[in-house]
């Protein structure tokens, strides 16, 4: 009898369609994950072996979706995602349990409370890491997040982007070229934030939370629309090392991304000398 697969899920349309086809008495298991990170490819091989001691039936009993977290921001959002690995379980469109982190014997356990015991083994639990969260890769932190906070200062001074945020190179710019110009758009306002469309139209559902947090705290801001120009969306995740957008950078530091934000950085009072 064949066994239960891990789908991966490459867009918004695929996951509604895949979360639309489990039946409302099947379990279904949503997996967030971040290619970067070490602990989801470990979760990555516990739940495909967990999942393939579950025979395919029909109807389905138990159906895992595999989604990376950071190339659909608006699911992850639906589902509240801040850290990978991140699991949640639904039936019936209804979240019954999540688990966030690396105990595959609670993912396991999680799994077969709702779904039944599969009988199989192939699961267990071993000396896993802890979770990371979604942007921020833990072995190039940025020396502003070394102790796992920064601060977000108030701008209180109103100023237009720099008009070098809206214009691309005509060609492809040398490294030095690029860190030079990338350097002068990250000082181009005190507060800058580098994210995914506008603040009134944003493209993704975390620089929309950014812009939301922001505006939450009378926090005035530059920013820049990485899809508007290439150069600036790749060269940025190497002079920042850090390899997700939105980026927050005050006074020509990088603060980091929505995590960070999130909970680290607020209140605010000050701008830095």
């Amino acid at each position: 009898m064949a066994s239960t697969q891990v789908v991966e899920v490459a867009s918004d349309d695929e996951f509604a369609s895949h979360i639309s086809a489990v039946p409302a008495s099947a379990l279904a298991v949503i997996y967030f994950h971040a290619p970067w990170a070490a602990p989801c490819k470990q979760m990555s091989t516990i739940l495909s072996a967990l999942a393939s001691t579950y025979p395919v039936t029909s109807p389905p009993t138990v159906a895992f979706l595999s989604i990376n977290a950071e190339e659909l921001p608006d699911v992850s959002e639906q589902y509240d995602v801040t850290a990978v690995p991140y699991i949640v379980l639904q039936k019936d469109g209804q979240t019954v349990d999540t688990v966030s982190g690396s105990d595959a014997a609670k993912v396991r356990a999680a799994v077969e409370r709702y779904a039944g015991q599969s009988g199989g083994g192939a699961a267990t639990a071993g000396g896993l890491p802890p979770a990371q969260t979604v942007t921020k890769p833990e072995q190039h932190a940025p020396s502003t997040e070394s102790n796992g906070s920064a601060n977000v200062t108030k701008n209180l001074s109103s100023y237009a982007p720099s008009d070098a945020a809206a214009t691309a190179e005509p060609e492809p710019p040398s490294k030095e070229e690029l860190f030079k110009r990338l350097e002068g758009l990250v000082k181009a306002a005190p507060v800058m934030l580098f994210m995914k469309g506008t603040p009134s139209s944003p493209q993704c559902g975390f620089s929309r939370q950014t812009v939301a947090l922001l505006r939450e705290n009378g926090i005035r801001y530059g920013f820049f629309n990485i899809l508007a120009d290439d150069d600036v969306r790749q060269g940025l995740k190497e002079y920042a090392e850090w390899p997700t957008f939105p980026q927050l950078w005050v006074g020509g530091e990088l603060v980091g991304g929505l995590d960070i934000v999130s909970f680290s950085c607020f209140p605010v009072t000050h701008l830095p000398g």
